[in-house]
């Protein structure tokens, strides 16, 4: 029996006044609004009252594959300001520690010493021992200059590592887009890079596209592992409202097109461990499997939220770094039955700490600088990085001072952890950071594409619109060249040849309808610029 009606009615909305706080969670960001209708990556739908989107696949993917290493990166998103200093407690300056927190202070006798200095809770068992078995290390104080504490910007900048500029692209979008220029035309075998939750995070988005594999929650993903597909459709009403259901799941089970070899490499790979069924839990799980799989993915991010903690924060964040410490220690050994846990690096990441002094409901408001943390075997040995801020030097807020910039983790895990060339994660994070001594080094190179050259990277085009709704394509090339350009449709089937002959060095633009000769339908598509040696792809608007 079909039965489907909507009425459309939604109930009336009383006003209601909103403080500021709030309000900075009711935002729902341009990026976010894009990502919705399919504009700022490969496409995005509702799934269960979830929304999930993807992106068309690139050859970042097969380029890791075909590296001597099979190292993996784990970012953890700590989702709403982790208190760094109830991470890790100040035992050299505890007395300064304990008179600014007097409610929520860790009592000495509650903590676990790592080294002279600094301690633990000691209800973080999970994590003490991977201190002692050499798997963690801590950077002290990461933040960055005129820190903003909004949970949105914050993000951004984390992600964007652009703080104070608009910049819609993250550190590792870029990335991919500069060493891939023909991502949307050119699939790979499977995704560059898997993002559970953090919908709206720009951490993946180059300019074109997401270039990561997203879904908004580990049940979402698990389905898609254990089954292969997103939706069932095997329960369809037999009539019209089903034949169109049928359609619309059916789309959407072969656009999503990583499901299968996701789904595959699940199945090639088993449960040794006893994750407990949290959010977290899940979440490690599933990457566990794929990574055990050899889905061949390099760059996943996982999600934790609740660390807004302006209120009962004790019981909060113990709650959350209980399930961070325990997951992350399953998970560990988990890899371990297979010798991969060597392989993998996780670190933690936050939009920003929180402030030094506690507030009148048990907790703390938004901060600067925290910590990091690193996990895994393959760091060697425990440690500290950099130096912890003052507690008696605070900036006017009452925030600590950062004594390492965030793009400095960022960039030696680029270089020394997954191998990426000086050059390339110079430009990926617009020259801002300095190297750090992480305890580890690159043992094998994942740059197995050809170098970009001068005159490639000179190459610039992109899509330029007039107010009379012409479309053209902009190119500006470093040389007189061949160039072969065609318009595609989203499918990547060809449409038109705009041009195919030799082109000036300098600026040309190219009106696509009219060297299209031929009537084109409102819509998004793809162009190619094919040179003599490389190809450049880009999404365009006709209107």
């Amino acid at each position: 029996m079909c039965n489907h009606h909507n009425t459309g009615r939604t109930a009336p909305v009383s006003p209601q006044k909103v403080d500021k706080h709030a309000l900075e969670h009711k935002k729902w960001n341009r990026r976010s609004f894009l990502q919705a209708l399919g504009l700022a990556t490969g496409g995005s739908f509702m799934l269960a009252n979830s929304p999930i989107t993807y992106a068309q696949p690139s050859r970042l993917a097969s380029a890791i594959s075909q590296a001597e290493g099979d190292r993996v990166v784990i970012i953890i998103r700590l989702s709403g300001g982790n208190d760094g200093l109830n991470t890790i407690v100040p035992i050299y300056d505890y007395d300064t520690y304990a008179q600014r927190r007097p409610n929520i202070r860790i009592l000495e006798e509650q903590l676990t010493n790592l080294s002279p200095d600094f301690g633990i809770p000691n209800y973080l068992t999970a994590m003490e021992q991977m201190w002692g078995d050499g798997a963690m290390k801590v950077v002290h104080g990461v933040g960055y200059e005129n820190q903003n504490l909004s949970h949105f910007t914050g993000s951004d900048n984390w992600a964007n590592t652009n703080p104070g500029e608009t910049d819609y692209t993250g550190w590792m979008g870029r990335y991919f887009e500069g060493k891939f220029p023909d991502y949307l035309l050119d699939p790979p075998p499977m995704p560059a890079a898997i993002q559970i939750g953090s919908i709206g995070n720009l951490i993946f988005d180059g300019i074109e596209t997401n270039y990561a594999f997203t879904v908004a929650n580990p049940q979402r993903l698990f389905e898609i592992a254990s089954g292969g597909d997103l939706y069932d459709t095997s329960q369809i009403p037999d009539c019209t409202y089903g034949e169109q259901l049928q359609f619309m799941k059916g789309s959407a089970n072969n656009t999503i097109t990583y499901a299968g070899v996701i789904h595959e490499a699940f199945q090639r790979s088993f449960d040794t461990a006893n994750y407990t069924d949290t959010r977290m839990g899940r979440q490690l799980r599933i990457v566990s499997r794929l990574i055990k799989g050899n889905l061949g993915t390099k760059v996943y991010m996982i999600s934790l939220g609740g660390f807004d903690t302006h209120s009962g924060q004790l019981e909060a964040h113990q709650r959350l770094m209980l399930d961070l410490s325990n997951n992350l220690q399953i998970f560990y050994n988990d890899l371990a039955t297979v010798e991969k846990d060597r392989d993998v690096l996780s670190m933690t990441i936050s939009e920003f700490g929180r402030r030094v002094e506690e507030n009148g409901s048990a907790g703390t408001d938004h901060g600067s600088a925290s910590n990091m943390m690193l996990f895994g075997p393959g760091l060697e040995d425990n440690g500290f990085i950099g130096n912890h801020p003052d507690l008696q030097a605070l900036d006017r807020r009452g925030n600590m001072n950062f004594s390492v910039d965030f793009r400095a983790v960022y960039g030696t895990v680029m270089k020394e952890w997954l191998c990426i060339e000086s050059d390339i994660v110079d430009q990926a994070l617009y020259n801002t950071y300095e190297d750090l001594d992480l305890g580890f080094g690159c043992v094998s190179s994942l740059d197995v594409e050809e170098d970009i050259t001068e005159d490639t990277a000179d190459f610039i085009h992109n899509a330029i619109y007039d107010d009379n709704g012409q479309t053209s394509i902009y190119i500006n090339a470093p040389k007189a060249m061949h160039m072969d350009v065609k318009l595609h449709n989203v499918l990547g089937q060809v449409i038109a040849t705009l041009r195919n002959e030799m082109m000036p060095e300098g600026v040309s633009t190219i009106n696509i309808k009219e060297e299209a000769n031929m009537r084109l339908a409102t819509g998004q598509y793809i162009y190619r610029i094919a040179t003599i040696d490389r190809n450049y792809s880009r999404t365009v608007l006709l209107r």
